[in-house]
């Protein structure tokens, strides 16, 4: 899919960031509104489709695990505006620029969408984690804090999904 070109800081700001990192910045948190927008649809797309012997269980699970992953979506495009940038958070702009694979349409007992479910948690979790460090590179406590709260929920919610695919191995 082509990308969308992220937006340069437009409006003025007296967040005492320089810039330049208020637009590396900016793109950061762009690319993970992307992914995080596109991890809700996803984890919906699961809820919506799960089939099977658990079915009740994981259409549950998966309409919480959309509940709260939801927050961070508004929490990252405020803080993009915040910065003086333009939040790029159309489901367009999600899908065309969202790091994470598309969701199996072949998913559909609850084990599929499990498995579908933490292969995308788990490179959501990545690089959320990873966006932590750069947005300390970037000089900005504020942005790295946010994403380390994002982080433990998408780490939380891992461990939920993973919790039922997970066997004791000798």
């Amino acid at each position: 899919m082509p990308s969308t070109k992220t937006a340069t800081p437009s409006f003025s700001t007296h967040i005492d960031l320089p810039q330049n990192d208020r637009q590396g910045l900016i793109e950061l948190l762009n690319q993970r509104l992307a992914d995080t927008a596109d991890l809700y649809s996803q984890v919906k797309q699961a809820h919506w489709n799960v089939k099977g012997k658990d079915f009740f269980q994981l259409h549950e699970l998966f309409d919480t695990l959309a509940a709260e992953l939801f927050p961070s979506i508004d929490e990252i495009a405020e803080r993009v505006t915040a910065l003086g940038g333009v939040a790029m958070g159309t489901s367009r702009m999600a899908g065309a620029n969202s790091s994470l694979p598309e969701y199996p349409l072949s998913a559909v007992d609850g084990a599929d969408h499990l498995k579908a479910l933490v292969e995308r948690y788990g490179k959501y979790a990545a690089t959320i984690r990873k966006a932590i460090d750069q947005a300390d590179d970037l000089n900005d406590k504020s942005t790295a804090d946010l994403f380390t709260n994002v982080s433990r929920i998408a780490d939380k919610q891992l461990w939920f999904l993973e919790a039922h695919i997970q066997t004791q191995q000798g």
